[in-house]
């Protein structure tokens, strides 16, 4: 089992930038496919950033590539997920999960078996 704390959110102006962390706890970290998703003010979570095991991959969701970059530190147990050219479409709340076994796809919230409890990231106008 995992425990995941998120941090790093808060209030950007547009075009600026943001790095979120997720630590995780346990001596397996590296075993485990870590993703990215996010929630905004009345709308379901959605998928943003997903990096396998070794860091050797990652995936983004459309909305994000090409001004996100997710990685990872296996020997500090945290993933990171760098955030640039904010837009207010970008406001949400992060979270960081985790899973051993991808059983279809990794942008599938269901996917993932542990959830950090979220950080909000607001960008202004």
């Amino acid at each position: 089992q995992v425990q995941l704390v998120e941090s790093g959110g808060g209030l950007v102006q547009a075009g600026g930038s943001l790095r979120l962390s997720c630590a995780a706890s346990g001596r397996t970290f590296s075993g485990y496919y870590m993703g990215w998703f996010r929630q905004a003010p009345g709308k379901v979570r959605e998928f943003v950033a997903h990096i396998s095991r070794s860091g050797g991959y990652q995936y983004y969701a459309d909305s994000v590539k090409g001004r996100f970059t997710i990685s990872r530190d296996n020997a500090r147990n945290t993933v990171y997920l760098q955030m640039n050219s904010l837009k207010p479409e970008d406001t949400a709340v992060y979270y960081c999960a985790a899973t051993l076994v991808l059983r279809s796809a990794y942008d599938v919230e269901h996917d993932y078996d542990y959830w950090g409890q979220g950080t909000q990231v607001t960008v202004s106008t």
